[in-house]
């Protein structure tokens, strides 16, 4: 899912499995088509990996349906009733086992009004998380990929497909920024957001440190690690009733499209191998579990500082990050939700060298 699992570190609820999230019966040969019609070609599955020649597979594009099955196309604008339902209590606006500091007890135990403004502030980092994953990254590369200029050659309906999936992401930040106006209507409550998600200071910062001419091929790395690192637990969220219908809605909307985007990265990987030079593998070895990081480690600085606006002190802030993200956790995290990704470059060889191994032991990413 887009840019938002390193928020969830910890949950026990969390299981990420694209495949189990995405496989069902299709009507189009050669794809899989997952629930509510999201449907994925077999690369996602690991099924159609690069020939023994080290050419990639033929492609089979997973947006057949797109024009009906769609967010964009299909699905309608999520609108957050502002009333409680059937008189009953108001809706949960992010269900509490995903959000790692409720199981603490100082927050756990907050009044009602701030523990609520808690899953509020948690939503509107998901939203805010994912819009600008979606604009500032993701469909710059997607429109590289369309309009050819990435320096990967790709067939003519990959190209096509990556329009497709251009209006996707659009369309994901639209719905994010639609959906956090809403609430921040209905509950009244501001968002306490950092100038720019922490996703992106550390890119801005890992791609700082490279020689230039790394660069383009570490924004290319981190598109397809972000686009395969796929939460099957936000397609449960829909499942659960105490929660706003257009919370879950919206979710189930995004996770959907991007079972497509998942499954048209992990043949993009393919293409993108057997057009890099020994050297350029190498690096892409080393820069992997980099990238890897930093799209799945939480925004501490930012929980400390939100965590001290509900009255606790920097003490109790303090203990609850300690005892919420420790070291294992954060470690166990990041190796169950990066187990697929990592498995797409350990079977093109990525991780062979030295170096790449060292990284991924640095960011605790060795099984």
């Amino acid at each position: 899912m887009c840019g938002t699992v390193g928020m969830f570190v910890g949950c026990s609820a969390l299981s990420y499995c694209p495949r189990r999230l995405l496989r069902a019966p299709s009507p189009d040969p050669g794809t899989a088509q997952g629930t509510e019609g999201g449907e994925t070609s077999a690369e996602a599955d690991g099924a159609d990996p690069a020939v023994a020649s080290g050419e990639p597979a033929p492609y089979r594009s997973p947006f057949r349906s797109w024009y009906e099955r769609s967010s964009v196309r299909s699905a309608p604008r999520r609108l957050l009733d502002a009333d409680p339902r059937d008189g009953g209590p108001a809706p949960w606006l992010f269900p509490p086992d995903l959000v790692p500091v409720t199981r603490h007890p100082l927050v756990r135990d907050l009044p009602a009004p701030q523990f609520q403004e808690v899953l509020v502030q948690h939503l509107y980092r998901y939203l805010d998380f994912t819009a600008k994953l979606e604009y500032l990254v993701v469909n710059r590369t997607v429109l590289g990929i369309a309009r050819g200029t990435v320096g990967v050659p790709v067939p003519g309906e990959m190209r096509l497909d990556a329009y497709k999936m251009y209006c996707d992401e659009a369309y994901h930040a639209l719905f994010s920024a639609d959906l956090a106006d809403q609430v921040q209507a209905v509950t009244g409550t501001t968002p306490r957001l950092p100038g720019e998600p922490f996703f992106l200071r550390r890119l801005s910062h890992l791609l700082a440190e490279l020689p230039a001419g790394e660069r383009p091929l570490a924004e290319l790395l981190f598109v397809i690690v972000s686009e395969t690192l796929i939460s099957a637990s936000l397609a449960e969220i829909p499942q659960r009733e105490a929660v706003a219908p257009a919370v879950t809605g919206t979710i189930r909307d995004h996770a959907l499209d991007e079972g497509r985007h998942h499954a048209y990265f992990a043949h993009f990987l393919h293409r993108l191998w057997a057009h890099l030079e020994p050297a350029e593998r190498e690096t892409a070895g080393r820069l992997v579990p980099a990238l890897m990081d930093a799209f799945l480690r939480p925004d501490l600085d930012a929980l400390r500082e939100e965590l001290t606006a509900y009255e606790l002190t920097g003490d109790d802030a303090e203990q609850v990050l300690a005892e919420v993200y420790t070291p294992e956790v954060l470690s166990s995290h990041a190796r169950a939700t990066s187990q697929q990704t990592r498995r797409y470059f350990r079977e093109l060889g990525a991780f062979e060298s030295a170096a790449a191994r060292d990284a991924l032991a640095a960011y605790g990413l060795l099984d």
